[in-house]
Protein backbone atom coordinates (compact mmCIF):
# COMPACT_ATOMS: atom_id res chain seq x y z
CA UNK A 1 0.00 0.00 0.00
CA UNK A 2 1.18 3.29 -0.34
CA UNK A 3 0.79 6.06 2.53
CA UNK A 4 -1.54 8.08 0.61
CA UNK A 5 -3.94 9.26 3.60
CA UNK A 6 -6.04 11.87 1.76
CA UNK A 7 -9.11 12.25 4.57
CA UNK A 8 -9.67 11.81 8.26
CA UNK A 9 -13.00 11.35 9.46
CA UNK A 10 -14.19 12.02 12.59
CA UNK A 11 -17.50 10.89 13.52
CA UNK A 12 -19.72 13.42 15.25
CA UNK A 13 -22.90 13.84 17.29
CA UNK A 14 -24.23 16.83 16.22
CA UNK A 15 -22.95 18.32 12.97
CA UNK A 16 -24.20 21.51 12.74
CA UNK A 17 -22.39 21.87 16.71
CA UNK A 18 -18.95 20.21 15.20
CA UNK A 19 -19.41 22.58 12.08
CA UNK A 20 -19.42 25.76 14.66
CA UNK A 21 -16.11 24.53 16.98
CA UNK A 22 -13.88 24.19 13.98
CA UNK A 23 -15.09 26.82 11.43
CA UNK A 24 -15.83 29.59 14.08
CA UNK A 25 -13.78 28.67 17.31
CA UNK A 26 -10.10 27.29 15.65
CA UNK A 27 -10.68 28.95 12.39
CA UNK A 28 -10.61 26.09 9.54
CA UNK A 29 -11.91 27.13 6.52
CA UNK A 30 -15.00 25.08 5.00
CA UNK A 31 -17.68 25.18 2.41
CA UNK A 32 -20.07 24.09 5.42
CA UNK A 33 -22.05 21.37 5.14
CA UNK A 34 -22.38 19.84 2.14
CA UNK A 35 -24.17 16.45 0.76
CA UNK A 36 -27.37 17.25 2.24
CA UNK A 37 -29.14 16.15 -0.58
CA UNK A 38 -28.46 12.67 0.45
CA UNK A 39 -30.43 10.32 3.51
CA UNK A 40 -26.76 10.33 5.35
CA UNK A 41 -24.86 12.06 3.38
CA UNK A 42 -24.48 15.38 5.44
CA UNK A 43 -20.75 15.69 6.09
CA UNK A 44 -17.60 18.46 6.42
CA UNK A 45 -14.37 19.13 4.89
CA UNK A 46 -11.87 21.24 5.77
CA UNK A 47 -8.65 21.18 3.68
CA UNK A 48 -5.78 20.91 6.76
CA UNK A 49 -2.89 21.16 3.96
CA UNK A 50 -1.52 20.00 0.60
CA UNK A 51 -4.02 16.86 -0.01
CA UNK A 52 -4.91 16.41 3.26
CA UNK A 53 -8.85 17.29 4.77
CA UNK A 54 -10.57 16.55 8.02
CA UNK A 55 -13.92 15.34 7.47
CA UNK A 56 -16.78 15.47 10.07
CA UNK A 57 -19.58 12.86 9.67
CA UNK A 58 -22.25 12.02 11.96
CA UNK A 59 -21.26 8.40 13.73
CA UNK A 60 -24.95 7.50 12.86
CA UNK A 61 -24.21 7.49 9.21
CA UNK A 62 -20.72 6.11 9.57
CA UNK A 63 -22.35 3.42 11.46
CA UNK A 64 -25.38 3.00 8.52
CA UNK A 65 -22.15 3.12 5.83
CA UNK A 66 -19.89 0.52 7.11
CA UNK A 67 -22.75 -2.13 8.56
CA UNK A 68 -21.42 -1.40 12.06
CA UNK A 69 -23.34 -0.98 15.42
CA UNK A 70 -22.54 2.18 16.78
CA UNK A 71 -20.48 2.12 19.89
CA UNK A 72 -19.37 4.37 22.36
CA UNK A 73 -16.86 6.74 21.70
CA UNK A 74 -13.53 6.57 23.51
CA UNK A 75 -11.07 9.74 23.36
CA UNK A 76 -8.04 6.99 24.28
CA UNK A 77 -8.36 5.16 20.81
CA UNK A 78 -6.82 7.99 18.37
CA UNK A 79 -5.29 11.65 19.21
CA UNK A 80 -4.54 13.84 16.40
CA UNK A 81 -1.08 16.23 16.41
CA UNK A 82 -1.21 19.62 15.15
CA UNK A 83 2.81 20.33 15.52
CA UNK A 84 3.38 24.36 15.75
CA UNK A 85 6.62 25.92 15.66
CA UNK A 86 7.48 27.84 19.23
CA UNK A 87 5.79 27.09 22.72
CA UNK A 88 3.99 30.23 22.47
CA UNK A 89 2.06 28.96 19.16
CA UNK A 90 0.93 25.75 21.46
CA UNK A 91 0.13 28.34 24.53
CA UNK A 92 -1.95 30.36 21.35
CA UNK A 93 -3.93 27.35 19.99
CA UNK A 94 -4.58 26.15 23.04
CA UNK A 95 -6.00 29.29 24.34
CA UNK A 96 -8.04 29.77 21.32
CA UNK A 97 -9.27 26.36 21.47
CA UNK A 98 -10.18 27.13 25.21
CA UNK A 99 -12.31 30.37 23.62
CA UNK A 100 -14.22 27.63 21.23
CA UNK A 101 -15.39 25.73 23.98
CA UNK A 102 -13.13 22.66 23.82
CA UNK A 103 -12.50 20.83 27.38
CA UNK A 104 -8.52 21.10 28.47
CA UNK A 105 -7.64 17.69 29.34
CA UNK A 106 -3.91 18.34 29.77
CA UNK A 107 -2.24 22.64 29.95
CA UNK A 108 0.56 22.70 28.12
CA UNK A 109 3.86 22.25 29.54
CA UNK A 110 7.38 20.52 28.89
CA UNK A 111 7.29 17.50 27.95
CA UNK A 112 9.85 14.09 28.88
CA UNK A 113 10.32 13.85 25.49
CA UNK A 114 11.94 17.28 25.34
CA UNK A 115 9.07 19.35 23.83
CA UNK A 116 6.63 21.51 24.63
CA UNK A 117 2.70 20.18 24.46
CA UNK A 118 -1.45 20.06 25.45
CA UNK A 119 -4.17 17.89 24.82
CA UNK A 120 -8.05 19.45 24.61
CA UNK A 121 -11.12 17.64 23.53
CA UNK A 122 -13.50 18.55 20.83
CA UNK A 123 -17.06 18.89 21.47
CA UNK A 124 -17.03 15.34 20.98
CA UNK A 125 -14.33 14.17 22.87
CA UNK A 126 -12.16 14.05 20.12
CA UNK A 127 -8.85 14.47 21.64
CA UNK A 128 -5.97 17.02 19.76
CA UNK A 129 -2.14 17.25 20.60
CA UNK A 130 -0.93 20.31 20.34
CA UNK A 131 2.76 20.29 20.35
CA UNK A 132 6.08 21.93 19.66
CA UNK A 133 8.92 19.41 18.74
CA UNK A 134 12.41 20.77 18.72
CA UNK A 135 13.33 18.09 16.58
CA UNK A 136 10.65 18.61 14.05
CA UNK A 137 10.85 20.92 10.97
CA UNK A 138 6.86 22.98 10.36
CA UNK A 139 6.40 24.02 7.07
CA UNK A 140 4.32 27.18 7.37
CA UNK A 141 4.06 27.85 3.58
CA UNK A 142 1.34 25.35 2.69
CA UNK A 143 -2.31 25.98 3.56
Amino acid sequence: MKPRITVLTLGVDDLERALAFYREGLALKTRGIVGQEFEYGAVVFFELQSGLHLALWPRTSIARDTGLRASPPSATEVTIGHNVSSKEEVDRVMAQAAGAGARMVKPAAATFWGGYAGYFQDPDGHLWEIAWNPQMTIDDTST
